[in-house]
C-alpha cells in the first residue's frame, strides 16, 4: 500500500469509532474509485492492524480496476456488476456505502444519461438491498451540486438552508438532479420503512486516488505540475471553492455513517480560495518546474461546472459530530503530489522490467 494511503488510514482511523465496524460485512459501491478505493483501504488496515475482521463487499464494473492488494486480500469479496443491475446476495449486510457515481465533467457531458442512472437506478438498487437485509446504516454520496446556483445574496448553503437552482433541462445537470433525486429517495425509505439513512454532500474533494485525466480544474493543474508543464488558465480563476483532502472527508463519512443523529451533513474545508489562488499553491509546490500562464478563452465552457458561486456551511458536522479539517490546501496537495509522483515512478519502473 502507498505510504501516504497507509498514513492517512491510520489517521482516519484514530479518528472514528472503529469499534462498530468489528465483525461487520461493509458493502461499498463504486469500490474503484477515490471514495471507494479510500473507503476500501481504511477497512483493510482495520483488518490487518486491528484485527477488526471485517468481510469487504466491493462492487465494481470492472475487477481489474481495483488495486492488487485489495484483490489480493481474502477478507474481500468482489461483486462485478453495474450498480444499475439490481443486487443479489444470500449473506448478511451491516453497512452500505453508495459512491458509485462519475464525477468526471467530462463523462457528466459526453454521458448524462448514465451519470443519472447511477444516482437515481443505482440508489433504488442499494436501498432495496439495505432494506431487505435490514442494515445498521446506510450512506450515499451526494455533492455541493444538489444546491445549484444560490439566488439572491446567498453565500453559504447550509442543511435546512435555501436550494439554488438547477435547471432539468441541461443534460449536464444529470449530475445534480440525479443526486436530489436519489437524496429524497434516502429520506423517503427512513420515513417509511425506518431505514437508517445517511447523507453527505462533499464539496470539491481531491487526493491520493483521484485520475488528473477528469477534466475538473484542480486535476488539470496536478497533471501539469506532474508533467512540468505551466498552468495555463483559460479564465481569471475569479470563482471561491473550497477544496477538501481525501483523508478529511473520509473522517466525515466514517462519523456520519457511525455516530450521526440527523440524515444530511456537509463535509467541506474551513478555507475558501479562488481558483487562482489554487493554481499559485500549485506552482509554488512545483520546485519551479511550473509557472501560472493566463489565457482567457470564454469559448471553453462547455464540461465546466453549470454553478460558479456558494459556499458548503460546514458548521453543522463540526458542532454535532466534532469533525475539523486536518489539511490545509498547501498540505493536502503536497501530500497528493508527493502520491502521484511515486506512483508515476511505480509505472516507470514496471514499463522497463516490461521491456
Amino acid at each position: 500500500m502507498n505510504k501516504i494511503i497507509y498514513e492517512d488510514c491510520i489517521d482516519i482511523i484514530n479518528n472514528i469509532s472503529y469499534e462498530k465496524l468489528k465483525n461487520k460485512t461493509f458493502l461499498i459501491t463504486g469500490a474503484s474509485g477515490m471514495i471507494g478505493s479510500y473507503l476500501s483501504f481504511v477497512l483493510k488496515v482495520l483488518n490487518d492492524e486491528f484485527h477488526a475482521n471485517i468481510h469487504l463487499l466491493l462492487n465494481v464494473r470492472n475487477k481489474n480496476k481495483l488495486p492488487q492488494e485489495l484483490l489480493d486480500d481474502d477478507n474481500v469479496e468482489v461483486i462485478e456488476q453495474d450498480v444499475i443491475t439490481p443486487f443479489r446476495y444470500d449473506k448478511k449486510i451491516d453497512y452500505i456505502v453508495h459512491a458509485a457515481s462519475p464525477a468526471s465533467p467530462k463523462i457528466m457531458v459526453d454521458h448524462p444519461f448514465e451519470v443519472n442512472a447511477a444516482n437515481t437506478v443505482g440508489t433504488y438498487n442499494t436501498l432495496m438491498l439495505a432494506k431487505e437485509k435490514q442494515v445498521l446504516s446506510y450512506l450515499f454520496i451526494s455533492s455541493r451540486e444538489i444546491y445549484g446556483e444560490p439566488i439572491d445574496n446567498i453565500n453559504y448553503f447550509y442543511e435546512d438552508g435555501l436550494l439554488g437552482q438547477v435547471n432539468p433541462l441541461v443534460a449536464r445537470n444529470s449530475y445534480a438532479e440525479g443526486k436530489k433525486a436519489a437524496e429524497n429517495m434516502c429520506v423517503s425509505i427512513n420515513e417509511e420503512y425506518q431505514i437508517n439513512t445517511k447523507i453527505v454532500r462533499l464539496a470539491h474533494t481531491y487526493g491520493p486516488g483521484m485520475s488528473i485525466y477528469d477534466g475538473r480544474v484542480q486535476a488539470d493543474f496536478l497533471k501539469n505540475v506532474i508533467n512540468s508543464e505551466n498552468i495555463i488558465m483559460k479564465s481569471e480563476g475569479k470563482s471561491l471553492r473550497t477544496y477538501t483532502y481525501i483523508a478529511d472527508a473520509i473522517k466525515g463519512i466514517f462519523k456520519v455513517l457511525l455516530d450521526s443523529k440527523d440524515i444530511v451533513y456537509n463535509i467541506s474545508d474551513d478555507k475558501e480560495i479562488s481558483i487562482k489562488e489554487l493554481a499559485e499553491v500549485l506552482v509554488s509546490l512545483s520546485n519551479n518546474q511550473s509557472k501560472l500562464v493566463i489565457n482567457i478563452d470564454e469559448s471553453l465552457k462547455k464540461g465546466s461546472s453549470s454553478f460558479t458561486r456558494g459556499i458548503l456551511s460546514n458548521e453543522k458536522i463540526k458542532k454535532e459530530l466534532n469533525w475539523y479539517p486536518k489539511y490545509n490546501v498547501y498540505d493536502g496537495f503536497k501530500r497528493t503530489i508527493e502520491y502521484l509522483k511515486e506512483e508515476k515512478l511505480c509505472d516507470t519502473k514496471v514499463m522497463m522490467k516490461k521491456h
